[in-house]
C-alpha cells in the first residue's frame, strides 16, 4: 500500500498553510481551520488524529522573500522571486516495510551460562572484581547485520558461587545497559575498561557495585549494504535494536543472573537521547512489527530507569529551542563534533568486531564530510581527577568564526517565535504546580524555570569550592546571593555552535537529516520548517519530509504518558551549563514532563560541563541503588517515608 502524500504549501507573510491529505500533525478539521491548534512545524502532537486535513503554522516575522534567501525581519527583500501567496509542494516519504534479513540465521535467543566465556578481572579503588565475559551474543534471531545486532554480557563471578557483591546477589542485581551510540552512528558494544580520559568507565564501575552489565551494539545512520546500495540503519533502527536487546534480557530473566525488572539504560549525547527513548517506549505497539521482522524475543521491552547525559532529543522541537537560546548570538565557531558527539566511553567504530572499542571516523558533524576528532569537545578540557568532570578553559575565539547571514537571522527569528507556542502547548508545571509559559518575546516563567537550574548549578559549584567569580552572567544581590541569570549574556558565554536549523538543516545535510533518510535516500527533512525552507535544488520534485510515523517513533515526548507505552519510572538527566550542542531547555522539558507524570526525576545542569557524560559515577550509582531500593520498598513504608519528607 502506497502511503506517500503530497502537500500544497502556501508561503504567506504571517502563515504557512498546508493543504491536501496531511499526516497526524495537522489540525483536526478542514472546515474549522481557523480554530485549529497549530503545532508550529513540529511533528509530535495530535498523533492519533487521522482525519486531519489542514494545518496553519505561524512564521512570525518573515517578510516576503525567496525560500533560500529570506530577509531579516525588519527588511523587505529587494530581489524576491517568491511572492506572497505562491505555493510549494512537500512530499511525505512512504512508510517502508520493516527491514528483515535476506537470509534466515535463526540464532538462538536462549542464554546459556555454560557457553563459552572468559573470566576477567578489573580493579576499582584498589579492589578487584572478577567477572565472566559473554561476548558477541546476537539479540535477534535474524539480524540484518550481526556485526551490530549483538550484545556483550558481563556478570560478577561471585553470583555463580551464590555470593553477594555489595548489596546484591544473583537474583536481585540490577542490569546496567550502557549504549555506545554517538551521533546516531553505528555503535559496537561497550567493553569494561578505562574511559578515554584514563579513568574507570561506567561498565567497570557497575560490576564493582554488583550490577550485571548488558552492553548492546546497534545499527546507525550510515550503515549501507554495499551490494544493493540500500541503507539499513536509518530511524528507527537504533531504538528497535535497543528494544530487542531489552526483550532478550526479559526472555532470559530466569536463565541468567540479574533482575530484568531492574534494567537501567545509560547513554550520552545521541546515546542519551535513545536512552530516554528506550525508557519512554516500553512495550508500545509501534515497534512490534520492526521487532518481529528481526526475530526479536517475544518479551517485554520496558526498562526500570534511565540515565541520560546531554541528550540530543526532542528533535521535532530542537531547532526552535536552539534559537530560543542563541537567537542573539550571530557568530559561531563550528564544532567538529557537531550533531551528537561520541560519548566518553569505549565506543564502537561502526566497523567489524575486530575494531571494537575505537572511535568512529565517519561523519559526526554539520556537513557530510566532517570527521570526528579524538577529543571531548572544542571548548572543554577533561579533568583527570577521577570524577570525569570537564571545565571550559577556552572559549570560541575569533579564528574561523562564522557570521550568520541575513537569511540565518530571519530563520532564527521565526524558530524562536515558534518555541513560545510549543512550550505553552505542553502545559508543563514546576514542582509547585505552576504552569510554565513563555511570552511572545521568549521570556516568562519557563525561562525563569530554566534559569533556576543554572543558578542551582552555580550554587553547588561554589559550595564545593569552585571559583565562579568570572561568570559575569550571574546576577547577585547586595549580599552576594545569586538571584538571576542574564539570559543574553549566558548564551553569549556558552556561544552557539550551530547555524539556525541546527538539527533539520535547510541544506538537508545534518547528522539528524542523515538519521531520517530512507533505505534509498541518505538524507531527509523531519520538520515542516526544514522542508519548507529547503535551500537545495528542488525545482523538479520539491522538498520531501520523512514519514510522520518514523518521526514520531524517535521522540520520547510522544510516548511519555502514552497509555500504550510502559514508561520507566526513574530518570537521571544531566546537561552541562557549558554545552551548546542542543538547547539547555531540551532535556529540562523531557525531564519535567516525566516529573509531571509522577515519575522520579533527578535532573541537574552541572556547572561548566561541556558535551560529555559518565561523570560523577559514584553519585550516579548511588542514585541507581536508591532508585532500586525505593522501588522495592514496602508501599506502606514508602508512604510513611514520603509523608515524613513533606513534614521535614
Amino acid at each position: 500500500m502506497k502511503l506517500s502524500k503530497t502537500y500544497s504549501i502556501t508561503a504567506l507573510a504571517c502563515a504557512i498553510v498546508i493543504t491536501g491529505s496531511v499526516p497526524v500533525w495537522a489540525a483536526s478539521n478542514a472546515t474549522n481551520a481557523s480554530a485549529a491548534t497549530p503545532n508550529n512545524a513540529i511533528i509530535s502532537s495530535k498523533i492519533n488524529d487521522t482525519n486531519a486535513t489542514i494545518i496553519t503554522v505561524p512564521t512570525v516575522g518573515l517578510a516576503s522573500g525567496t525560500i533560500s534567501q529570506m530577509p531579516v525581519p525588519t527588511q523587505q527583500s529587494q530581489n524576491s522571486t517568491q511572492p506572497v501567496g505562491t505555493t510549494r509542494q512537500i512530499t511525505e516519504q512512504p512508510l517502508e516495510v520493516p527491514l528483515s534479513a535476506t537470509t534466515q540465521s535463526n540464532y538462538s535467543l536462549t542464554f546459556d551460562a555454560n557457553a563459552t566465556y572468559e573470566t576477567r578481572t578489573a580493579t576499582v579503588d584498589n579492589k578487584t572484581v572478577s567477572y565472566r565475559a559473554y561476548e558477541n551474543i546476537p539479540y535477534v534471531a535474524n539480524p540484518v547485520d550481526v556485526n551490530y545486532q549483538y550484545m556483550n554480557i558481563y556478570i560478577p563471578e561471585d553470583y555463580f558461587q551464590n555470593k553477594k557483591v555489595g548489596k546484591y546477589d544473583a537474583k536481585t542485581a540490577p542490569i546496567f545497559l550502557p549504549n555506545s551510540v554517538g551521533g546516531y552512528m553505528p555503535s559496537t558494544a561497550a567493553i569494561p575498561g578505562k574511559s578515554l580520559e584514563g579513568v574507570t568507565d561506567a561498565s567497570t564501575y557497575a560490576l564493582f557495585r554488583g550490577y550485571v552489565v548488558a552492553a548492546p551494539a546497534t545499527r546507525g545512520r550510515t550503515n549501507k549494504n554495499e551490494t544493493t546500495g540500500e541503507y539499513y540503519g536509518k530511524a528507527p533502527a537504533v531504538i528497535v535494536d535497543l528494544q530487542a536487546a531489552v526483550a532478550y534480557l526479559h526472555s532470559n530473566d530466569s536463565r541468567m543472573p540479574g533482575d530484568a525488572t531492574k534494567i537501567i539504560s545509560n547513554g550520552t549525547s545521541a546515546g542519551g537521547a535513545v536512552s530516554l527513548l528506550l525508557g519512554a517506549t516500553g512495550n508500545h505497539s509501534d515497534y512490534r512489527p520492526y521487532l518481529n521482522a528481526l526475530g526479536a524475543a517475544d518479551a517485554s521491552t520496558d526498562i526500570f530507569a534511565v540515565v541520560a547525559f546531554c541528550p540530543i532529543t526532542d528533535l521535532d522541537a530542537a531547532d526552535m529551542a536552539y534559537e530560543w537560546n542563541y537567537h542573539d548570538v550571530t557568530t559561531y565557531k563550528k564544532s567538529m563534533m557537531g550533531r551528537g558527539m561520541v560519548p566518553l566511553a569505549q565506543t564502537g567504530s561502526g566497523e567489524s568486531s575486530a575494531t571494537k572499542g575505537q572511535l568512529p571516523t565517519a561523519d559526526m558533524g554539520n556537513t557530510p564530510t566532517e570527521q570526528a576528532p579524538m577529543a571531548v569537545a572544542t571548548t572543554s578540557t577533561p579533568s583527570m581527577a577521577g570524577n570525569g568532570l570537564s571545565t571550559n578553559t577556552s572559549r570560541n575565539n575569533s579564528a574561523n568564526m562564522i557570521t550568520l547571514s541575513d537569511s540565518d537571522i530571519s530563520y532564527s527569528y521565526m524558530l524562536k517565535a515558534q518555541y513560545t507556542d510549543y512550550i505553552n502547548d505542553l502545559k508543563l508545571k514546576d514542582s509547585n504546580g505552576k504552569t510554565l509559559t513563555l511570552n511572545s518575546d521568549g521570556t516568562g516563567s519557563f525561562m525563569d524555570y530554566v534559569k533556576s537550574y543554572i543558578i542551582a548549578a552555580a550554587n553547588r559549584a561554589a559550595s564545593e569550592g569552585t571559583d565562579i567569580s568570572s561568570a559575569d552572567f550571574l546576577i547577585k544581590d547586595a549580599n552576594g546571593t545569586i538571584t538571576d541569570v542574564d539570559w543574553k549574556a549566558y548564551n553569549a558565554h556558552v556561544s552557539r555552535s550551530k547555524a539556525p536549523g541546527a538539527f533539520d538543516s535547510r541544506a538537508n545535510d545534518a547528522g539528524e537529516n542523515n538519521l531520517f533518510g530512507t533505505t534509498k535516500k541518505d538524507y531527509e527533512h523531519f520538520t515542516v520548517n526544514g522542508a519548507l525552507f529547503d535551500t537545495t535544488d528542488i525545482s523538479a520534485t520539491g522538498p520531501a519530509i520523512a514519514n510522520h510515523h518514523i518521526i514520531k517513533m524517535m521522540n520520547p515526548m510522544n510516548y511519555l504518558g502514552n497509555t500504550g507505552a510502559t514508561n520507566a519510572k526513574y530518570y537521571y538527566i544531566r546537561y552541562g551549563t557549558a554545552d551548546s550542542n542542543t538547547s539547555i531547555s531540551i532535556p529540562i522539558v523531557v525531564g519535567t514532563k516525566a516529573q509531571n507524570l509522577g515519575y522520579s526525576v533527578n535532573m541537574e545542569t552541572p556547572w561548566e560541563i561541556g558535551h560529555r557524560g559518565d561523570y560523577n559515577l559514584e553519585e550516579m550509582f548511588d542514585w541507581m541503588d536508591n532508585s532500586v531500593s525505593d522501588a522495592r520498598m514496602n508501599p506502606t513504608v514508602k508512604a510513611i517515608k514520603n509523608k515524613l519528607k513533606k513534614i521535614f
